[in-house]
């Protein structure tokens, strides 16, 4: 199957296990030179009505995945243990 990033990011990923709606693909991982996609990257939920941004990443690798379908992505994870810390922004002098 081929399929685009541009199509990927359309569509919500969910967890089978207890329905949670993780949000939308924001990037992949992919493995070079092979170009092998490893992850997908969905934000974590956002801090403070959106204010702040988000907390963590999730970062699901590849065959944790069940079911692509024409809207959603099924996800077979416990959230909790795909989610990375992202990089806060330093400021260097």
């Amino acid at each position: 199957m081929h399929m685009k990033f541009s199509e990927l990011r359309c569509k919500e990923v969910i967890c089978v296990n207890d329905g949670q709606r993780l949000g939308f693909i924001c990037d992949v991982e992919v493995e070079i030179p092979s170009g092998n996609v490893l992850a997908i990257v969905v934000p974590g939920p956002s801090r403070y009505f959106g204010l702040l941004g988000s907390r963590d990443d999730f970062v699901i690798p590849w065959h944790c995945i069940r079911r692509i379908g024409p809207d959603i992505i099924l996800v077979d994870i416990k959230p909790d243990s795909c989610r990375v810390p992202r990089p806060r922004p330093g400021f260097s002098l």
